[in-house]
């Protein structure tokens, strides 16, 4: 019988003082905490499974209630994200939601979130984000990023930037986003990454790749953490890997 695993976990890095990361797996979400270790989660394959990262925007106030507001709405949401529009639907819900609950305290304002992530169906995968989180597919042919970067082109001589041009909340007045949305064929042995970027800004493309095709489950998301830790553990570092099994 065809199912998902997904195994993710969350830390809060080596230079963070508290994580501001959270995360969804279907009903489940981890909201601005760590994870002791991986934890991995089989559903059946059939009812729409999100599993989805929101990255809470340094330098902005009350990141981890921003990341948190969108994933429990997402939870809440994801059985009904059974095509594009849905999902843009709920993208424009969750970002409404977080101006609203900002609007309401002052010690809110300008609070906001990344998101990125990916909805399973029988037969097909949408995957979704606003922001710089990221959902990678692992190909046979490569490691291919299938998000979309809402950020300008890094510095000469940098691979990355911190800065990010659209996210859920993060402005005093109400901004709407445009989500990237896209869906695609899905078959067994198909196997996803969705991360933020405090794993993929120390971590290199290439890297995170071996460590995928060397590794599955709960030692691949161990081994890309401890890729991100090696490097120095800059930032959060949430990610979720997605396999089809049967």
């Amino acid at each position: 019988m065809p199912y998902v695993a997904v195994t993710a976990l969350s830390d809060v890095g080596l230079i963070r003082d508290h994580n501001e990361d959270s995360l969804v797996v279907g009903p489940w979400t981890l909201c601005g905490t760590v994870t002791e270790n991986p934890q991995t989660l089989l559903f059946a394959l059939g009812t729409p499974l999100v599993v989805a990262v929101a990255d809470g925007l340094g330098g902005q106030p009350a990141g981890e209630v921003a990341s948190g507001l969108v994933v429990r709405r997402l939870a809440s949401l994801g059985p009904s994200l059974d095509g594009e529009e849905a999902v843009h639907d709920a993208l424009d819900l969750c970002n409404r939601t977080v101006y609203a609950v900002a609007d309401g305290d002052p010690e809110l304002t300008t609070m906001g979130t990344t998101v990125a992530g990916a909805v399973v169906l029988d037969g097909s995968l949408l995957t979704f984000n606003v922001g710089d989180s990221k959902v990678y597919d692992l190909a046979p042919d490569g490691l291919r990023q299938v998000s979309v970067d809402d950020s300008p082109p890094p510095a000469p001589g940098r691979r990355t930037t911190s800065a990010v041009t659209q996210t859920l909340g993060g402005s005093p007045v109400f901004s709407p986003v445009t989500a990237h949305v896209s869906v695609a064929p899905v078959t067994t042995g198909t196997r996803y990454l969705v991360c933020s970027d405090g794993l993929t800004d120390p971590v290199p493309d290439d890297e995170v790749e071996k460590l995928l095709r060397a590794h599955d489950d709960g030692r691949a998301a161990y081994e890309l953490w401890k890729a991100a830790m090696e490097a120095g553990g800059p930032d959060n570092i949430t990610l979720a890997v997605v396999r089809i099994g049967e």
